[in-house]
């Protein structure tokens, strides 16, 4: 089995298509259950963000497995396969892992060294546990992830400028605005991104922020938080907006919800009680705010599709190749680990045949001298293991070190076939580890030399 990836993000799709593929909270168990229902997917996790959609599957064969997790992303969108080829991205084995990896680290974030990424993950990750769609390989595999995002943010210094969609957008409306000091601003949505979206308009010195929420209740808890720091702030219900938006210099739309939230007439109705001069930030994939506010006068809309044009020009700067040297790293390190993974049942084996053998020859001593002394037969004994020992030492340290490289699995082969070990006694034994926090993960076939990264448009790469 190994790790198939399809995703579709920013870099391949413009935000309708990444509208129409998005997946809610709601929606997440249906997708993950409909993956697993196929005969090729054993384990999936999905990673649903503003910016990117991405189906991460252990599957037992490449084609059958690309089939699958490409019809049931279609189906979700209510389109054919052939309507998402263009913008879909695939990466198997090796190449997945690197992505994911890259993905964590910020790396293939809209805007740049991203910190929010590795909550994102962290998020998707304990969602497919819960729902009981992720399983040894995905757990370890998220785990380091997880890690190797932390090392390259700690390390690299790529995050330094504490960049994020939510800072970015944030800049355009302060220049469209003249600054965001004393300006009024709303937040339409309570949850992570408008947390975030309160806390940098708070450090830009807005003179208020009004938290609209479909649960007031919500939007008041972030108020409370908000007013303890210092910046006037109060919740309110969505049954207000027009009013809100009336009173508003700048309003962010980060609800998450399907469907528009903040409608034409809405804004509309707004203006004529307040006048031009509203700068609208929607950051919701699926968009929070209706089209047709941005051909509204005397309204700037920052939406992730002007936020992408602008930042795809972004200079990716020395900490980015930092960065890039992380992952690569951390890369051959993983699959070094999952190598040795796969040499260490067949060095049990070994180590059991041998003490079966020890013990044999044991019983035969005990039948042939059964007058001996037992300290002298527990001399004899220990002896024996110790020669044992010794003997096999150096090839089972030489054949795990000698694993990590491609290829290496030769020399557990070479070890089965000159000890006629039985070839499934490794499975068996790897099939029953347990699963911690650091088990590494045994899938014979995940070596490096396996990876391969598909462009649907373009074939193999």
């Amino acid at each position: 089995m190994s790790l198939l990836l399809v995703g579709v993000s920013h870099r391949t799709a413009e935000v309708p298509v990444l509208e129409r593929v998005a997946v809610s909270g709601d929606d997440t168990r249906k997708v993950l259950d409909d993956l697993l229902t196929g005969d090729h997917v054993t384990e999936a996790m999905l990673v649903s963000t503003c910016n990117r959609v991405e189906i991460y599957a252990v599957v037992e064969t490449f084609h059958g497995g690309l089939t699958e997790v490409s019809s049931v992303l279609a189906r979700h969108a209510h389109a054919e396969v052939s309507d998402l080829t263009d913008h879909l991205y695939v990466h198997y084995a090796g190449s997945a892992v690197e992505h994911l990896f890259s993905v964590a680290a910020g790396l293939d974030s809209m805007v740049v060294g991203e910190a929010q990424i590795l909550g994102q993950l962290r998020a998707s990750y304990a969602e497919a546990r819960e729902l009981g769609s992720a399983g040894r390989v995905l757990h370890e595999l998220a785990q380091q992830a997880l890690r190797v995002g932390k090392r390259a943010h700690a390390e690299t210094g790529i995050d330094a400028a504490g960049a994020s969609v939510v800072s970015e957008a944030l800049v355009d409306a302060d220049v469209a605005l003249g600054g965001l000091g004393g300006r009024r601003a709303l937040v339409v949505g309570a949850g992570s991104m408008g947390a975030l979206s309160a806390a940098h308009l708070r450090r830009s010195g807005v003179a208020e922020i009004v938290l609209a929420n479909r649960s007031e209740a919500n939007a008041e808890r972030l108020a409370v938080s908000l007013r303890a720091e210092g910046t006037p702030a109060r919740a309110a219900g969505l049954d207000a907006l027009h009013a809100e938006i009336a009173a508003a210099d700048v309003v962010v739309a980060c609800t998450g919800a399907v469907g528009t939230v903040v409608g034409e007439e809405d804004v509309r109705a707004a203006l004529a009680l307040r006048g031009p001069g509203l700068v609208v930030c929607d950051l919701g994939l699926p968009r929070d705010v209706d089209p047709r506010v941005g051909a509204l006068p005397g309204v700037t809309v920052v939406d992730l599709a002007a936020l992408g044009e602008r930042l795809r020009s972004a200079s990716a700067g020395r900490a980015v190749e930092e960065a890039r040297s992380v992952v690569a790293e951390e890369v051959r390190a993983y699959f070094a680990a999952q190598r040795t993974a796969e040499v260490t049942p067949t060095v049990t084996a070994l180590r059991r045949r041998a003490a079966e053998v020890v013990d044999a020859e044991l019983l035969r001593l005990d039948g042939r001298l059964p007058d001996l002394e037992g300290q002298t037969r527990d001399e004899v004994a220990q002896t024996v293991r110790r020669v044992v020992d010794k003997l096999l030492h150096t090839p089972t340290v030489q054949v795990k070190r000698l694993a990590q490289s491609p290829g290496g699995d030769t020399y557990a082969e070479a070890l089965r076939e000159l000890f006629e070990l039985d070839p499934q006694t490794p499975a068996a034994l790897a099939a029953t580890e347990t699963i911690t926090e650091t088990t590494a993960s045994v899938e014979p076939g995940d070596g490096m030399g396996q990876a391969l990264s598909v462009d649907p448009r373009r074939g193999r790469s």
